[in-house]
């Protein structure tokens, strides 16, 4: 279930300035801070060891929808589960604020995952579930948690063909705000 929270960047709000788990309220709060959020079919059913191939192929059209506007040429698969040998690792690396000079882009067709966006004076905690497209700007500031016990599969877009690229901004902000577990 998609949900948004919305406290002060200060992390002095022990509970959220705002909450929502109404998918249209989300994507116009999100939109309001240029932030794209839409809601889509996951009528694919995976196989429990579906290999990255074929959940690209599972959704093709979505894919090919997407990439209609040649914005992003290049996609993956990524999938998180509790058993995964680099489970701790990713988490970690994903827990620290930052930034990318393209577009981060994810389709999660199963399971879930915690996009914190660190923008002006607020940090929005996006909890994307099944079904939810969400595009974050290029500059703006994140982090993702996976949870201790990860379980989700994400389509990912880039307009730049090596992926997944980082610019950690060094700041601890991520610590002060709740995590998925």
């Amino acid at each position: 279930m998609s949900h948004l929270a919305i406290y002060p960047a200060d992390g002095g709000a022990a509970l959220p300035i705002l909450s929502s788990n109404d998918p249209a309220a989300i994507a116009a709060l999100l939109a309001e801070r240029g932030i794209g959020f839409e809601r889509w079919e996951t009528p694919a059913a995976l196989a429990a060891t579906a290999e990255p191939a074929e959940i690209l192929a599972a959704y093709a059209d979505a894919i090919a929808r997407v990439q209609a506007s040649g914005t992003y040429p290049t996609v993956d698969a990524i999938r998180m589960t509790p058993d995964h040998p680099e489970r701790d690792a990713f988490r970690q690396k994903f827990l620290s604020e930052h930034t990318h000079s393209e577009d981060e882009v994810r389709f999660f067709v199963e399971g879930s995952g915690l996009f914190c966006l660190h923008i002006g004076e607020e940090v929005l905690q996006v909890l994307c579930g099944a079904g939810d497209f969400l595009r974050v700007p290029a500059g703006t500031r994140h982090w993702f948690d996976m949870g201790s016990a990860p379980l989700f599969t994400a389509i990912r877009f880039f307009d730049n063909p090596a992926g997944w690229v980082a610019q950690f901004t060094g700041d601890p902000i991520a610590d002060r705000f709740p995590l998925l577990d």
